[in-house]
Order: structure tokens, then C-alpha cells, then sequence
């Protein structure tokens, strides 16, 4: 124990207790572990306990209490875990001890089993009982072995006990160290909450102080902000003024300039019309040219593809014939096919030889004509001593082209003559190169072959010369890359040496298909590398095949070996499962990504593992697209945070932007170039009016935007002026651009928070803020981008959305921060409410009942004037009850507190929107605005509404409206359905109450229309009335409701996709495969298409005449008759729901009322419902995209396995793909666990745009029709998938009856075969295989392991499988092996016997196994063989069925000598002295058992009968029958025996029976048997004698 205790000291288990734990977290293994608070931890409590309320002295208090408090948890959850954890320990103690007690009662019976059987052992060695004696010990060597087992396993059950003890030692130290520790921190936790207390209070005082000073700050601000408005409304006022001069100015340039400009403009216009109309012919001149091609090329193709199909034809009639012929067609044809490839290839030589040929002409005329040339321009031939020389020549001309003096290098034909080198003339060098072109091809249009200079041994140039004669190398050549045969040689040959390297692998009769190897992982990424280090990288590669398999490197692409290393040892012989590591090295040298394989070669065949290399990327995305603030009141603010993530590894610089605003980069650079267009002086005006107009925006554009177009000319005039010569830059930007900068008049409701730009570092993240501060009543929106430095990187959109809500009555403060609050302390704050309403209004302040008795709010009613404030005193003393009391609204484990507050504005019923009721109206127009009522009482409402104008007219409206309050009520009168996925539900719940118990108006307020009378207390129905074809459903639709009671109303939102669409849809993808199926069109369509090429026509067709699209269109949805459970109609749903973009519907459902009870109606007598009874029920229903869809199949979610065998498995995949923004946790609904459906690869987690596949098997184990649904249930939605299958039981039927086929005597040898059928009686193919178990692996093992079967009892010998072939052949053959029987089909079986020796026990066992593992049918085969042609069959058994290690003879008795013979009946005879006279004879033995009954009447005689037959057979022999006889049947007869017939002969092939019946006659003993012999001989090829024995007894009836 001490030893134990060591092993975990106090100070290692201190240090490993966590400061915070999750209370979830469960053990992970049945050994225990416990965990301490850490020394560190200790410490900061026992500061925090010896000094308490010392706040200033201990700063670090307040930062100690939150942690203390989670390490009393984690030692309350430690001390919990470890009583667990004791109480398991006892229970394993106490299961290994009863295991050991019945281990020693093992032993001890074991013990006493070895006793016995030595006992045994010695009985039989006395008693020379040999066989007895081996089984026997036998028997002793496995108690043996059990004994030793069972001394191993009470020695494990002793370690195990002896361990789990200690283990309960340990927990009882640890138990009481955790005590302790615990005790001493609860005191620590209470001083530090008292430190805290005084800290508190300390705090409260700093902060009043605080507070004071920051309203002193405040008041200094306002006057400073006073006198910095006066300066500003100062400086404004000279800008005006400065802007008037300046706009005087500019008129004077603009009017000067307008009328060139407009000139200018009217010139660009008309020419641009010109070059439009130009362009609009071009376009469809094009156009019909193209269609005038593409129906050519149609036509060229469908000519193709006649000609391929015709010579398709021809070649498969040619096949025919010479199969028909005899021949060998894949010979014929591949000779065929090469030597139409020679005959192409003959035609391509030939072909190019002529355009060499002709090229070859065009030279020598060109340098006969150039010859001709340069002797006329030649003077005299003593002029060529003056020439350049060619070294010169060539200087020249390099200097030339250095200098761009446009002069080219010269062809020899082209030279003068004595140094007159000049450049030729542009006609003639297009001449010659345009002969260039036509006579030779466009890549030999080089001059590389040509001199520039004359050749210095002369008569070179002579007539009789050709200088450019082509050598026979080059006209022979070979194309670039070699023939097409002298690339199909390599191939061959490495396909031959693979071939040779690589061979099948076969085992068990299964060949190995597949990948050889897999790696682990499966590819190799080198993802952001830097160009100049080293990557390193291992991989495992295991054997995936089915034996032993070997690997070998063979190396990576070409393009990989300059960066890519692969480290490779070869293991040698690898089994299967077994694996071996790759090193691969990557030193990256261009900033490049790579991409290729690293392959390798197996012993079955090449595997490649791929290879990928990543440069460092922006990888950005933003987490949301859409941020929907919802409703806020006019004078709020919410804010939400959008967050811009990096996953690549390279950062860069970002900028938060509205979409309609550009880059401030570009606007800078559009600025400066603009800038430059301007003088000093212009740009000096150009300043002080971009001033006045910043000026003119800040007081709400009082004077009218001035045209900075003209402003523009202005500046281009001028600058003309100044700089002469130099043309105006037309690309310079416009004075537009430069307005670009002073935005335009946006919505400032949604603005962008501090952090809009910056840089974004790789891996990481940044959160933007997000700002929505409602000001005008109305829905908002607003398109925002985010722009990168890095060109690569897309912009990036987000939208946000708002709805303002105009209320009279608003808080600007909508959430009060009490900060750190104590217990029994009170905590006071004031709350502003502000109202915009032009009347006062009474306000009453509520709080939820939870925190009535800790909260109050005062007063609880008030009075607010008209556009005024009103303040609220909140008063907070919170008591110890508080956790209990506010239930949700208090956190226990933060221990936070929020909780709403009410503010109802009362006797407001009537409103006016849009606007309160504000506006402008124009003249001739007409505005619509909505009076809402909203009643408070059930009465009738007369009241007037005033509208008033700006010049003070009034105009009455009078209005009359009647206050309803129905009899029942709804808990809730708007639903917000969550975002629901397409084909999914989502249910809100709510109530239908009946709150009418009394006629009495004074206990509550009565239901009534206006002022009648009240509606009759008693049951009151109601009916929802859902819209027509909407996705709503409600559950129940009809109900009553009884007073004082309410009823349960289910509601559900199933968005679909309307069938209508889906048909469309489903019609245009048939469409298209109809098109792509059909070859070419038809000539009508053909027309039509041409007619639509012009665009003046189709407009000519839209006014003259209707589209015909939507009838032609409507006919064929009428035609199309879709079921949703075809494949069709699945396939275009799936589309459709892919490319959902999301739709919001907002649903009204009446309710009507009616009073009484719709049981009580007698017949069809409908209620009476009132249209004033009414109740609306306001849904919105937005619907979404589904998350996860299924891209297999067509996207069908009902999978339907068919049908399959019993026992047997099928196997279907799902591919499933995240349509969503992001990554997804993925959850399975839990099939049943008896079911046939199984989900075999589940997966956790499908990133965003990927693709999972799921395998799902279905295995029945009977005949059933199974149907379940996985759900796939994700945080957005749930998936179902619908399996469906049907299990149907594989039966067949045996023609044999009684499962025995009795091949019958044959003559050994020779063989004869018989026939059986199997009927499949099911509904699917079955797939079969038969197996002997003379041939079974399995048999062999078996009878290894047991006695032989001679030296068993006749009773136990179980063995089906008897004397076989000498020859090892077996004895039985069965032909087919294996196969498929189609449903309804029947299948014939051959059994063929073909023994090798005599014997008369050849049996074997026939098993019909169905799809390799159910057994169906056991048929027992059985035969006989003799040497001769006869057999005779009967009696009772003489030996055991198997064949005796020697062959002993038979003699008569009478011809015995000596006394060594007896010859018991039962035993048979046994050897003596042998005689060589002796004939040998064979035993029969024949046992009758006469029943003597107790009755008078007689008993029958006892028969037996006895077969002789004669074997059919296909030796020649000279006699064809067989003939026997039975001597001494008169003594016999007078023993009371009865033979019939005693003599006779048998036909080849048939049998003859011999009956034999006895009466016991008056002298018979009936204590003695009577034993009488006679001789039955056989003759045919040979004669044979046998022995009959006759016994005979009497034994009583029952």
C-alpha cells in the first residue's frame, strides 16, 4: 500500500486539476483520475483570505473571486467523480471475486474429472481396452489443459483484484485530501467576497466623482461648440459671397465655349451613329454567315456520320462474311487497318513532296530571275575584286537593324552586285514574300538558308548552276517525332515488359481488381510554401490487396523532378495490411503552384499517388451575406459584426466600401490627372468653387450645382492657349469624375463602424462593425463591398437590411447597465422617454412579474406632453431569492441578469402612415394614405381627422368605426416561421382561448359587436380558413372551445416548389436530350432559325404577330404527365431547389367564430358565423435553399434498393454536397436497430461546397417490405432520405424426393450419370453453386480431429462422405458447378458415378448453396461398384462402411481343418487354417423375427427378401443375363422356411427379388434360435458363391 500511495503524490495531483471544466466531461477510461487545484491557484485564495475588503492593497482581488468560484466547482465535480468512481471500483471488486470463487470450483471439479478418468485409464489397461484407453487419455490431456487455463486466469483474477484494491485505497487518500482543500477554499471564496464588497462601494464613490467631473466637461464642450458654430456660420457666409463672384467668372468662359461645345458634340454624335449602323451590318452580316455556316457544318456532319455508319456497316457485313467463311475476322481487319494507315500515309508523303517539289521550283526561279537581274546591273565582271566581303556585308546589316533603318535581311537572289547594297523595294520584297506564302508553308518563310553576299569561288553563280538544290536526306526525312510506327514500337514494348512485371492475383477464386496500394493521405500537399526552402513530407502506403504484394518507385512527371525528391526504400515482400513509409521532398525554386502524381508500381499492376504544391493565396470570405437587423424604432441603434476571414497564407490590405462609391485610390489618381489639365489660375477657381459647393451640401443645397462640364472646356481652352503645338489629352478624366468625390445624398441609417479598413494578415480574421440608427420610418437597404490591394482577390458584397418602425413614443437609451450589483443594496438609475406625437399620451411602466419584488419602476403611470421627454426612476434591490425568482432571465453560472421592461402607450387607437401622416403632395397628383384603427374597447368610435396644409386650410375627415371584442381570442396573432428549407416544416404552436366565463361586464371585459348585447357564455367554435394552395396547414382546422378553456392549434410552414415550375423545368431537360439524341434538326426548325438571325425581324414578328411560346408551351405541360415519383420529375425538383435564391411570403389566415357546438347540430345544419367575429392570424414564411442536397441520382431523395435476396446485402451510395456558406455538423436520425436499413460510412462534418458520400446497405432477414427514413439533421435544416426495399426469400425446389439420389450398382471403372432439376420458385434471379463434401477444406480438418469411424457405434457414425477413389479423383462429379436460375426458370443437374474399385459404400453429400453462403438443398448421393457384372443386395449388415485396412477372406466351414473355426451367427465367420482347396465364399446373413401375438388368431410369417440384379454395362461379354440359384431349399423348407423364387436369371439392368418367409414348426425351441446355411451362386462373366445364413427366432408382441 505504501508502495501505491507513492505513486501519486499530493503535489502532482494539485497540479493537475483545471481552473474551469466542462460538468459534462466523463471519464475516459475505467482507471481513475483525479485532479487538484494548482499550487498557483492556492496561493491567489489563501492572498485573497488574509486580506478581505482590502480592495486598494489587493488589485488583483476582483480577478481571483471569478476563479475561485470555478475551482469549488471543479473540486465538487472532482469529489463527485470520485465517489463514482469508488462505487465502481467496489462493484469490479466484488464481480472479480465471484469470478474467482467459481475459477477454484472449476479446479476442484477438474481435479476430480482427472481422477475419474485415470481410474479409468488403469480399468482400461487392465482390461487391454486399447481404443478406450487413447480416448481416454485423450480426455486427460484436455482437462489438463483447461486446468492450466484456469490457473492462468485465477492468477490474472488475483492481479486484477489485488490492483482494483488498490486502486479503492487510493480514492479513499485522494477522497480526503479533496476534503480538506475543498474546506479550506470555501473560507478563502467567503473573505474574498467581502474585499469585493468594500471594493464595490469604493468604486460607487470614484464613480459619482467621475460623473460630477464629466458633466463639468460636458458644460465647457457646449460652449466651445457655441462659439465654434458662431466662427463657422461666419466663414460660411464669406464662401458664399466668394463663390457668387466666382460663379460670375465662370459664365462667361461657359457661354463663350457652349456652342463649340455642343458643335463638338453634335459632330461625335453623327459619326457615332455612322459607326453604330456600320457596326449593326457587320454584326449581321456576320450573323447570317455564321448560320450559313453552322448549317454547313451541320450538313458536313451528318454527311460524317452517314459515311461512318456506312463504313461501320460494311466492315461488320465484311466480319460476317469471313466469319461465316471460316476465317479470322480481327485479322482481317487489322491488316485492313494498316494498310489503310499506309495508304494515308503514302497519300501525306506524297502530298508533301509535291509542295517540296514546288517550293523547290519557286527557289530556283526566283534565283534565275535574280541571276538575270544582277547581269544586266552588272558593269563589268573585273568589278567583283571591290565587293564587300561577307564578314563586312553582315556588319552592315546588324548595324542597320540596331538602328531601326527599316531595312531587312536580303535573300542571295535579291544582292547586287560590286557593293551596292541596297534594300529591296517594298513591292518587290511583298512580291517575293507573298510567293513565299502561297508556294511553301508559313513556317518556312525564312531567309536563314540565304547568303548575303556572292560566293567567293567563283563560278558558283554560273547558268548551269542551281544553288539551291534540296539534298535527298531532306526530301526523305522523317516528320518531327518520328512515324507513327516508330512510336508505337516503344509503346509496345513497355507495355510487354509491364506486362511481364505485373500479373493477377487470384485468392480464394476472387481476383484482385483495384488500387494496389492506398496512401495515407491520399494526397500530398505542400500548401503556402516559400520559393528557397525545404518542404519535407511522409506518406503510408498499405497493402491493399488481397496477399502478399511487393512496391517499387518508378518516379515523378517530368515537370516535378527539378522541385520534387522521393525518398523510397522498397520493404521487400509485403503482406496484406501491411505498410511502408514515402519521404517525399519539395524544394520549391518559381513561385508557381504544381500539380502531378508521384507513381510507383505494384506486383498487380501501377498506382499513382497525386501531388499538389500551393503558392501562398487570399483565400477571403465573408460569414454573412445578408444582415437582417429586423425592426427598430425610429431614435435606436443596434449594431451587428460582420467578419472578413483569411484562410489563405498571404495577407493583404482590405477597405470597407458602399457599393455605389469607388476605391479612394482611384479617385485620388482621376483627380491628379484631371488636376493637370488645368493652369495655376484655373486650378485656384477650381478650388474655391469646389469650397463653395462642399459649403452649398452642408446647408442642404440651397443655391443650384453649377456645370463643371463647361468648367472643363474652359480649362481645356485655356490650356490650348498656353501650350501651342501640343494636341489636348482626350483621355483625360472629366470633371464628373472629380465630383465623384463629394458623395451624393445617401441613406445614413446603416454606416460601417470604426475598423473599416486595414490589412488582414494571413489565418486570420477581422470584425467589422455594422451600424443601424433608424431616422425615417420604412425599410432600408443598403449594398456594401469590400475591395482588396490584391488584384487577385474578388470583390467582396454584403447586404443590409432594416425595417424602421415609427412609434410616438421611444427610448434613446434602450438598454439600462447597472453594472456590479450586491445583494440587499439598492441601485437606483433614471430612464428618458422621448415622444414625437404633437399630443400628450399616457404611459404606463410595467415589469415582468418575475422581478416585481426585486424591481419597480416610478411612477408606474405618467402623463408626456406633446414632443416632449419624461423620466422614469428605476429602482433595483435585488435579494437572495433572486436566482429562484427570475428564472430565465438570470444566469446562474455568469450570474447576469436581463430582463425586459414595458412601456404601453394608452387610448391611442387611430393612426395615420405612410409618415405619420407628413408629406408633400404635388399639383394634378393623388397620394394614398392608410388610417389604421386600433380599438382599446368594444364600442362604437366617432371622431374626426384634420388635415392641415402649409397656408393653414383645413380639411375634415369624419369617421366611424365599431369596436369589436370576439369571444375567443388567439395567444398569438403573428408568427415568424424561422428560415425553412424547401420540402421542409417547420411548426409554430399556439393557443385558441375562450375567455368568456360570465355575463357579467364588471369581472372582465365582455365580448360584443360594438354596443350590442354580449355574446352567450357556453362552447364556441371556430374555422380557419387558409389560403388556397398556400404551404400553410393547420391542425385542427375546425374546433370548440368550451369556456374557460383553450385549445391547442398547431401550424406548419412546408415551402414547396409549384408543380407548374417543376414541369417547365422537367420539359426543358427533355427537350435538350431530345435535341442532343437527335442527329439534325428538322428543315422547318431550320428556317426558323435563320429567320431569327435578324433583329429588325424579330421586331417586325413581335408587333405583328402574338408569341406563340406560352401556347405551344402550355400544350406540352397539358401533354406532359409527370408523377412525382418519376425520375424526371425528381431530377428537375432537385434542379429547382439547387438554384433556389430564397423567397419571403406573408400569409393572412382568417378565423371565424361562430357560438355553439358543432356535435350538438343535428344533420348538415351549418353554423352561423359572424364576419365581426372574425380573427386574423399573420404568418411570415420565409423560405431558403436547402443546405444539403443530394447530387447522386439525379438528385432523388427516395432510394428504393429493390429486390433482394434474404440474408444477402445491398449496396447503394449518396453523394450529399454542403450548398451552404459554411461548414456544417452533420447528425444522423437513428435507423432501427432490428431493421434491415444500415448506415455504414456517417461522417461528422461536410465543409462548405464539398461532397460526402454515404453508404447505405439493406440486408433483410425475411420476406418483407421495409420502408424507414434517415434524417440528416444539420444546425439549418434536416435532410430526409427515403430507403425503401423488399426482402424476398430465395426458394427453390428439389425434383429429388427425399433429398437421396441412388446412383445404383455400376461396374467399377465405368460410370453412369442421372439427372435431377432446381425450379426457382422467387422473384429474382438466384445465383447458385454446388459443393461436395468430399471436396470441402472444411470435412478435411474435422475428421482429423475425430476417432475413426470404424471404432464408433453404428448409432453415432454421422458421416456422409464414404469409400472414395483410389485414384484421389472423386468419386462423384456434378455438372453446372455454378450458375444463375432466372425467376420462374428451371435448371437441370448431371450427377455423374464413376468409381475406380469395388466397394458397396460409395456415398457423398451434394449441397446447393445460394449466393455463396445460404444452404438450400442436401442431397445424399449413394453407389456401388463391382468388379463383375452381378450383385446381390439384402441381409444384415457384416461390416462397417468404410474399408478394412486388409481383406479378409471367407471360407466354408466344412472344407476347415482343424478346431480353430466358430461360426456365431451374429459374428459372422472368422478365420482358421486355411486350405488350398478352399473356395471362397461370401456371408450373407438373414435375421427373421417371428412376432407371436397374445391372441388366438396366427401371426404372419416373418419375411425378408433378398435383390439380385444384373449391372448394365459397356463391356463385351458373352453373356448377356444373369442366373442364380439357391441349394437345400427342401431342407429348408422343412425347417419352416419359404423361398420363392429359389432359382431364375436377370436381364441386363434390372434386379430380381427373392422372397423369404418363415413359420416355426411344431418341434422349434422357442430358447434356442435355429441357424441353417445354404449356398446362392451367381453366373455370368464369372460365377460367385455365397453363403447364406439363416437365423431365425420367436420373440413375443407388445
Amino acid at each position: 500500500m505504501e508502495e501505491d500511495a507513492n505513486q501519486f503524490p499530493k503535489k502532482e495531483l494539485l497540479d493537475n486539476v483545471p481552473i474551469v471544466e466542462d460538468e459534462r466531461d466523463e471519464l475516459e477510461a475505467p482507471e481513475f483520475q483525479v485532479e487538484f487545484l494548482p499550487p498557483a491557484a492556492e496561493k491567489g485564495a489563501d492572498s485573497g483570505g488574509r486580506r478581505p475588503g482590502n480592495a486598494d492593497a489587493d488589485p488583483s482581488g476582483k480577478k481571483t473571486a471569478a476563479p475561485a468560484r470555478f475551482q469549488a466547482c471543479g473540486l465538487r465535480r472532482t469529489l463527485g467523480r470520485l465517489e463514482t468512481l469508488q462505487e465502481e471500483k467496489e462493484l469490479l471488486v466484488q464481480k472479480t471475486r465471484g469470478e474467482l470463487r467459481a475459477c477454484r470450483q472449476r479446479m476442484e471439479l477438474i481435479a476430480k474429472q482427472q481422477a475419474s478418468v485415470a481410474a479409468e485409464v488403469a480399468a482400461g489397461r487392465e482390461a487391454n481396452n486399447t481404443a478406450s484407453v487413447g480416448r481416454l487419455q485423450a480426455v486427460s490431456r484436455r482437462l489438463c489443459t483447461e486446468l492450466d487455463d484456469e490457473r492462468a486466469l485465477q492468477s490474472q483474477l488475483r492481479a486484477a483484484l489485488l490492483k482494483s484494491e488498490s486502486a479503492m485505497w487510493h480514492i479513499a487518500i485522494q477522497k480526503g485530501q479533496l476534503e480538506d482543500v475543498q474546506s479550506s477554499a470555501q473560507e478563502e471564496e467567503a473573505a474574498a467576497r467581502k474585499g469585493l464588497r468594500v471594493h464595490a462601494a469604493e468604486q460607487l464613490h470614484r464613480e459619482e466623482e467621475a460623473l460630477k467631473k464629466a458633466e463639468r466637461n460636458r458644460l465647457l464642450r457646449v460652449r466651445k461648440a457655441m462659439h465654434l458654430q458662431k466662427e463657422h456660420r461666419l466663414r460660411h457666409q464669406k464662401l458664399v459671397e466668394d463663390a457668387k463672384k466666382n460663379h460670375k467668372i465662370a459664365v462667361k468662359f461657359l457661354k463663350a465655349s457652349l456652342g463649340r461645345i455642343r458643335e463638338q458634340e453634335r459632330e461625335k454624335e453623327m459619326g457615332s451613329q455612322e459607326h453604330m449602323k456600320r457596326r449593326m451590318d457587320a454584326v449581321l452580316a456576320l450573323k447570317n454567315s455564321i448560320s450559313a455556316n453552322r448549317e454547313t457544318l451541320r450538313k458536313f456532319q451528318a454527311w460524317g456520320q452517314a459515311k461512318a455508319e456506312l463504313a461501320e456497316q460494311k466492315a461488320r457485313a465484311q466480319k460476317e462474311m469471313i466469319l461465316a467463311q471460316g476465317g479470322d475476322a480481327f485479322r482481317h481487319l487489322f491488316h485492313q487497318r494498316q494498310r489503310q494507315e499506309l495508304e494515308a500515309q503514302n497519300r501525306a508523303f506524297e502530298e508533301q513532296q509535291k509542295l517540296r517539289k514546288q517550293e523547290i521550283i519557286g527557289r530556283i526561279l526566283k534565283e534565275e530571275a535574280a541571276e538575270e537581274t544582277r547581269r544586266k546591273r552588272q558593269s563589268s565582271p573585273t568589278r567583283a575584286t571591290g565587293r564587300l566581303t561577307l564578314r563586312d556585308e553582315t556588319w552592315g546589316y546588324i548595324a542597320d537593324v540596331c538602328e531601326d533603318r527599316g531595312t531587312v535581311a536580303l535573300p542571295r537572289n535579291l544582292l547586287q552586285d560590286s557593293g551596292a547594297v541596297s534594300p529591296p523595294r517594298a513591292s518587290q520584297l511583298l512580291e517575293t514574300i507573298s510567293y513565299e506564302c502561297v508556294q511553301g508553308d508559313s513556317g518556312n518563310i525564312t531567309w536563314e538558308h540565304d547568303t548575303l553576299a556572292e560566293p567567293e569561288i567563283p563560278g558558283l553563280w554560273k547558268e548551269d548552276y542551281k544553288p539551291n538544290q534540296v539534298p535527298k536526306e531532306e526530301v526523305d526525312r522523317k516528320p518531327v517525332g518520328g512515324t507513327k510506327m516508330d512510336k508505337d514500337i516503344p509503346a509496345r514494348t513497355m507495355e510487354q515488359l509491364r506486362s511481364r512485371v505485373t500479373h493477377r492475383q487470384v485468392a480464394s477464386g476472387h481476383e484482385f481488381k483495384g488500387r494496389p496500394f492506398n496512401s495515407k493521405p491520399k494526397l500530398i500537399h505542400f500548401k503556402d510554401f516559400d520559393v528557397g526552402k525545404v518542404y519535407k513530407k511522409k506518406i503510408t502506403l498499405i497493402n491493399a490487396a488481397y496477399t502478399i504484394n511487393h512496391c517499387k518507385l518508378v518516379g515523378v512527371e517530368e515537370h516535378l523532378r527539378d522541385f520534387v525528391h522521393v525518398d523510397f526504400d522498397p520493404p521487400g515482400p509485403m503482406s496484406a495490411g501491411m505498410s511502408c513509409e514515402v519521404l517525399v521532398t519539395f524544394k520549391p525554386m518559381i513561385n508557381k503552384d504544381l500539380e502531378g502524381s508521384v507513381s510507383f508500381l505494384a506486383q498487380t499492376g501501377g498506382f499513382s499517388v497525386p501531388l499538389k504544391c500551393s503558392t501562398k493565396k487570399c483565400m477571403l470570405s465573408l460569414d454573412k451575406e445578408l444582415i437582417d437587423f429586423g425592426s427598430y424604432v425610429v431614435g435606436e441603434t443596434a449594431s451587428r459584426v460582420v467578419t472578413l476571414t483569411n484562410v489563405g497564407g498571404l495577407g493583404t490590405k482590405f477597405k470597407f466600401l458602399r457599393a455605389s462609391e469607388s476605391c479612394e485610390m482611384d479617385i485620388s489618381q482621376s483627380v491628379a490627372k484631371t488636376s493637370s489639365l488645368f493652369t495655376y489660375e484655373d486650378k485656384g477657381i477650381y478650388d474655391k468653387i469646389t469650397t463653395s459647393f462642399s459649403g452649398q451640401k452642408i446647408e442642404g443645397n440651397e443655391s443650384p450645382p453649377i456645370d463643371m462640364t463647361s468648367q472643363k472646356e474652359s480649362g481645356k481652352l485655356d490650356g490650348k492657349k498656353r501650350e501651342e503645338g501640343r494636341p489636348a489629352e482626350s483621355e483625360g478624366v472629366t470633371m464628373s469624375t472629380v465630383m465623384t468625390v463629394l458623395p451624393n445624398e445617401e441613406q445614413t441609417e446603416i454606416s460601417l463602424g470604426e475598423v473599416a479598413e486595414g490589412e488582414i494578415g494571413p489565418f486570420g480574421s477581422i470584425k467589422v462593425p455594422v451600424i443601424f440608427t433608424p431616422i425615417i420610418p420604412g425599410a432600408v437597404y443598403t449594398k456594401f463591398k469590400v475591395v482588396f490591394k490584391n488584384q487577385q482577390c474578388p470583390t467582396l458584397y454584403f447586404r443590409v437590411t432594416g425595417v424602421a418602425i415609427d412609434v410616438p413614443v421611444w427610448v434613446p437609451k434602450p438598454s439600462v447597465d447597472l453594472k456590479v450589483c450586491a445583494y440587499d443594496r439598492l441601485y437606483q438609475d433614471s430612464i428618458l422617454v422621448h415622444t414625437r406625437s404633437k399630443a400628450a399620451l399616457r404611459l404606463k411602466f410595467e415589469v415582468c412579474k418575475e422581478l416585481r419584488g426585486h424591481m419597480e419602476l416610478l411612477p408606474e403611470t405618467g402623463y408626456i406632453q406633446a414632443q416632449s421627454s419624461y423620466t422614469v426612476q428605476l429602482k433595483f434591490l435585488p435579494r437572495h431569492s433572486l436566482p429562484e425568482d427570475a428564472g430565465k432571465y438570470f444566469d446562474k453560472e455568469s450570474r447576469v441578469l436581463e430582463a425586459p421592461m414595458t412601456i404601453r402607450v394608452a387610448d391611442q387607437f387611430v393612426d395615420v402612415q405612410p409618415s405619420d401622416g407628413f408629406g408633400t403632395i404635388l399639383p394634378l397628383e393623388t397620394l394614398q394614405l392608410d388610417v389604421i384603427f386600433q380599438p382599446t374597447k368594444a364600442k362604437e368610435y366617432n371622431f374626426e381627422l384634420v388635415c392641415k396644409s402649409e397656408i393653414n386650410r383645413c380639411f375634415k375627415l369624419s369617421c366611424r368605426a365599431v369596436g369589436v371584442r370576439p369571444p375567443l381570442g388567439l395567444s398569438h396573432y403573428q408568427v415568424k416561421f424561422a428560415a425553412t428549407s424547401l420540402y421542409h416544416t417547420s411548426v409554430a404552436t399556439l393557443y385558441v382561448i375562450n375567455s368568456h366565463v360570465s355575463m357579467s361586464s364588471l369581472t372582465h371585459s365582455a365580448p360584443r359587436v360594438g354596443s350590442e348585447d354580449v355574446s352567450p357564455v357556453g362552447p364556441t367554435t371556430f374555422e380557419f380558413l387558409p389560403p388556397p394552395d398556400s404551404p400553410i396547414t393547420v391542425s385542427p382546422l375546425v374546433g370548440t372551445v368550451l369556456p374557460g378553456k383553450r385549445c391547442l392549434v398547431q401550424v406548419a410552414f412546408r415551402p414547396v416548389l409549384p408543380t407548374k415550375l417543376i414541369l417547365q423545368e422537367a420539359l426543358q431537360t427533355l427537350t435538350k436530350e431530345a435535341e442532343v439524341k437527335s442527329p439534325c434538326r428538322d428543315t422547318v426548325t431550320q428556317k426558323k432559325d435563320l429567320r431569327r438571325q435578324s433583329f429588325s425581324t424579330l421586331r417586325l414578328q413581335g408587333r405583328d404577330h402574338p408569341p406563340r411560346a406560352s401556347t405551344t408551351q402550355a400544350a406540352k405541360l397539358q401533354k406532359l404527365d409527370l408523377k412525382p415519383s418519376s425520375d424526371e420529375y425528381q431530377a428537375a425538383q432537385a434542379t429547382l431547389a439547387r438554384s433556389f435564391q430564397g423567397r419571403f411570403d406573408k400569409f393572412v389566415v382568417p378565423c371565424v367564430v361562430a357560438s355553439g357546438d358543432t356535435e350538438d347540430r343535428k344533420g348538415t345544419e351549418p353554423l352561423s358565423f359572424s364576419p365581426h367575429n372574425t380573427l386574423y392570424l399573420e404568418l411570415w414564411c420565409p423560405a431558403v435553399a436547402p443546405s444539403l442536397v443530394v447530387t447522386s441520382d439525379r438528385g432523388k431523395t427516395i432510394f428504393n434498393f429493390g429486390d433482394i435476396a434474404v440474408g444477402h446485402c445491398g449496396i447503394k451510395k449518396v453523394s450529399i454536397q454542403n450548398i451552404s456558406p459554411e461548414d456544417l455538423t452533420v447528425e444522423f436520425s437513428v435507423l432501427n436497430p432490428s431493421g434491415p436499413f444500415i448506415l455504414l460510412t456517417p461522417i461528422s462534418k461536410l465543409p462548405a461546397g464539398e461532397t460526402q458520400v454515404l453508404t447505405l446497405s439493406f440486408s433483410p432477414r425475411e420476406s418483407i417490405l421495409a420502408r424507414e427514413t434517415l434524417d440528416i439533421i444539420t444546425k439549418r435544416d434536416t435532410l430526409s432520405l427515403t430507403l425503401m426495399g423488399t426482402g424476398v426469400a430465395s426458394t427453390i425446389t428439389c425434383s429429388i424426393e427425399g433429398d437421396v439420389l441412388d446412383m445404383g450398382y455400376v461396374i467399377a471403372g465405368e460410370s453412369v450419370s442421372s439427372s435431377f432439376k432446381l425450379q426457382n420458385s422467387s422473384a429474382l434471379p438466384i445465383r447458385f453453386s454446388m459443393q461436395l463434401d468430399s471436396l470441402s477444406s472444411s470435412r478435411r480438418g474435422k475428421s482429423q480431429q475425430r476417432l475413426p469411424q470404424f471404432l464408433a457405434f453404428p448409432a453415432q457414425r454421422t458421416e456422409v462422405v464414404g469409400t472414395q477413389n483410389h485414384s484421389g479423383q472423386s468419386v462423384f462429379s456434378v455438372i453446372p458447378v455454378e450458375g444463375v436460375i432466372d425467376p420462374g426458370k428451371t435448371q437441370d443437374f448431371t450427377v455423374t458415378f464413376s468409381p475406380d474399385h469395388e466397394s458397396r459404400y460409395f456415398s457423398d453429400r451434394l449441397q446447393v448453396v445460394l449466393f455463396g453462403k445460404k444452404l438450400s438443398h442436401q442431397i445424399l448421393l449413394k453407389g456401388a461398384a463391382r468388379e463383375h457384372m452381378m450383385f446381390v443386395e439384402g441381409g444384415d449388415p457384416l461390416d462397417v462402411p468404410v474399408e478394412s485396412l486388409t481383406v479378409i477372406p471367407t471360407y466354408d466351414p466344412e472344407h476347415r481343418e482343424g478346431p480353430g473355426w466358430h461360426s456365431p451367427p451374429h459374428t459372422g465367420p472368422q478365420p482358421g487354417p486355411l486350405s488350398p482347396e478352399a473356395e471362397e465364399l461370401k456371408p450373407i446373413l438373414v435375421t427373421l423375427d417371428y412376432v407371436q401375438l397374445d391372441t388366438d388368431m396366427p401371426a404372419p410369417p416373418a419375411t425378408r427378401e433378398l435383390q439380385v440384379g444384373c449391372i448394365r454395362t459397356t463391356q463385351l461379354s458373352p453373356k448377356k443375363t444373369v442366373e442364380f440359384s439357391l441349394d437345400g431349399a427342401a431342407s429348408l423348407q422343412h425347417k419352416g422356411f419359404t423361398i420363392e423364387p429359389s432359382r431364375g436369371f436377370v436381364e441386363r439392368g434390372q434386379t430380381k427379388t427373392i422372397s423369404i418367409s418363415w413359420l416355426p414348426p411344431a418341434d422349434f425351441d422357442l430358447d434356442h434360435p435355429l441357424v441353417v446355411s445354404a449356398l446362392l451362386q451367381l453366373k455370368g462373366d464369372v460365377k460367385e458363391t455365397y453363403k447364406v445364413f439363416f437365423v431365425a427366432q420367436v420373440v413375443s408382441g407388445p
